[in-house]
């Protein structure tokens, strides 16, 4: 057992005589795509729920100081 097992994780060398074998480049910066990631489709504006909370809450206000005005007026 004295030849030995080439380690697979160590990387392979080019060879001067042949150059860079295909595939043991990295690919080009062109290649590379920016839009990375899973995708998520957009959302458009609010939810329902927290502008019905806002809508109630402003109409509270409202009828609170028209009940307070026509508490002053009295």
């Amino acid at each position: 057992m004295s030849a030995r097992i080439p380690d697979p994780d160590t990387p392979r060398l080019s060879r001067p005589d042949r150059g860079v074998p295909p595939g043991e480049t990295p690919p080009g910066e062109s290649s590379t795509g920016s839009g990375t990631g899973p995708y998520r489709p957009l959302t458009r504006g609010w939810a329902k729920g927290p502008l019905i909370v806002i809508c109630l809450v402003a109409l509270a206000g409202a009828l609170f100081f028209l009940a307070y005005a026509i508490m002053l007026d009295m």
